[in-house]
């Protein structure tokens, strides 16, 4: 079995890229669903995050918009909720491996791959990029979303240049998507998975 992490930064492509792999038949596991999961209504996570920050949870419900705006501004604090939620995601991964132990490829969407150091565990690194403009332009669409909310989020994020150069493949979501998806396919070939099996 060959572990693919793919990763990138925000507004990048990551999920239309994931979707390609799953298309094609590799089995995706997906870190920020499981999250969402986990902080979701009845989620494994909310009562904990209600002890770390108390207010961000009312009638059992995750506010993720008071929780983001405490972790962008206090590196402690968001230190403290990855200590939480990654042990947790982690256990989720490993669940997901068993139950595609037959799959001659699997990949795992992990937005803070290399931020992480978490590369080592796999067997190859996609980094799914795109200009700048374009990146900037699909995430300021976003519901909620500002500027300095993005800047934010950038800043705890490693560059996009440094990214591309730690990668063994670089998926360019700049372009139309069939072009995205020829890539796509390209990797899997080079790494012997015609079709995704």
């Amino acid at each position: 079995m060959i572990r693919i992490a793919l990763t990138g930064s925000i507004g990048m492509g990551k999920s239309t890229v994931a979707a390609m792999f799953e298309r094609a038949g590799v089995p995706v596991f997906d870190a920020d669903a499981v999250v969402r999961q986990l902080q979701g209504a009845g989620g494994g996570l909310v009562e904990k995050i209600a002890e770390l920050f108390p207010g961000c949870v009312r009638c059992g419900t995750l506010d993720r918009e008071c929780l983001a705006q405490i972790v962008l501004a206090d590196p402690a604090k968001l230190a403290a909720l990855e200590q939480l939620v990654h042990p947790a995601v982690r256990a989720a991964r490993e669940q997901f491996i068993a139950d595609h132990a037959d799959a001659a490829a699997l990949v795992f969407e992990i937005p803070l791959l290399l931020e992480t150091g978490g590369q080592a565990e796999f067997d190859k690194v996609v980094v799914v990029s795109a200009p700048p403009d374009v990146q900037r332009g699909r995430v300021l669409r976003r519901t909620g979303m500002t500027v300095a909310k993005l800047d934010a989020i950038l800043a705890r994020q490693m560059p996009d240049a440094e990214k591309r150069a730690r990668a063994d493949f670089v998926v360019d979501t700049g372009a139309d998507l069939s072009t995205t998806e020829s890539q796509v396919g390209d990797i899997l070939a080079c790494l012997g998975i015609p079709g995704g099996r």
